[in-house]
């Protein structure tokens, strides 16, 4: 369905039962929400669960100029507010996992748990975000992509040849989307607001990921007291498409530990 914000449009699939328990998926900065679906496979039926394109991605639009993360925060969460969802689990991944946590922050009576896949409050400094703009402008969203696909995953994984997909997703993104997101992660910082969270809260770090090291991810989900991190081995910064099975399994425990699920549910 399309979600009308005014400004622009969101693609978002919601599928499952009106009354299932609600888990929203927010995916990383190039993909889409087709991120989710070899995991989505297995989990266990009675989730109603909803996956939005964010401004810029696939089938959703974005406006013109750049992004401040409150802007990509304030669309997931209009977006559920006609969707009419509350005390959902949010499941974000990269910037996914940075929208997730400004979601958390302002609006509690939406986000009754939050998993934080390879993620961090924090993002490089803005030197550093300068200088990938300015790349981007020079040479487009293309002269990127082969750098950036090497590093979303694993050797072994590259090997398999199924990268060529996530090739084509990156590189379809219009470079004034890049850019946005480029200057909304370069002014993010959730250090002293997830700090102050207090809700269930999972970490999801990959043991290959090169773009946010585990340790980054760790020390962003520490912030939040009672939090657990989990470390999924031979997965890169993608870890629901390389691992989907093992991503699975410990959101599914997540679930079920903090009651969103019932204990006997099964894939």
């Amino acid at each position: 369905m399309k979600i009308d914000l005014g400004t622009h449009s969101l693609n978002v699939i919601d599928e499952g039962p009106r009354d299932g328990a609600p888990l929203v998926l927010l995916h990383a900065l190039g993909t889409g929400a087709h991120l989710w679906e070899d995991m989505i496979e297995h989990l266990p039926p009675g989730l109603r669960i909803i996956r939005p394109d964010m401004r810029g991605h696939r089938e959703s639009t974005a406006p013109e100029g750049t992004y401040k993360m409150g802007n990509l925060v304030r669309d997931v969460e209009r977006v559920l507010d006609q969707l009419e969802i509350r005390d959902a689990v949010v499941v974000g991944l990269s910037i996914g996992g940075m929208v997730a946590q400004g979601l958390a922050v302002k609006r509690l009576d939406i986000v009754r748990g939050l998993v934080l896949a390879n993620t961090s409050a924090r993002v490089g400094i803005a030197s550093q975000w300068d200088k990938h703009i300015e790349e981007v402008r020079a040479k487009g969203t293309g002269g990127m992509t082969s750098r950036t696909i090497e590093a979303w995953f694993t050797k072994d994984w590259h090997l398999t040849g199924k990268t060529e997909p996530w090739r084509k997703s990156l590189a379809s993104l219009p470079d004034e989307v890049v850019i946005g997101y480029m200057e909304a992660v370069k002014t993010t910082d959730f250090y002293t607001p997830t700090s102050g969270l207090r809700l269930p809260t999972l970490g999801l770090a990959s043991f290959g990921d090169k773009i946010i090291p585990p340790d980054m991810t760790r020390e962003t989900v520490e912030l939040i007291p009672g939090s657990k991190i989990e470390v999924i081995r031979k997965s890169g910064h993608l870890s629901p498409v390389d691992q989907p099975i093992s991503f699975a399994m410990s959101l599914v425990q997540f679930l079920k530990d903090i009651g969103h699920i019932a204990q006997d549910a099964e894939i």
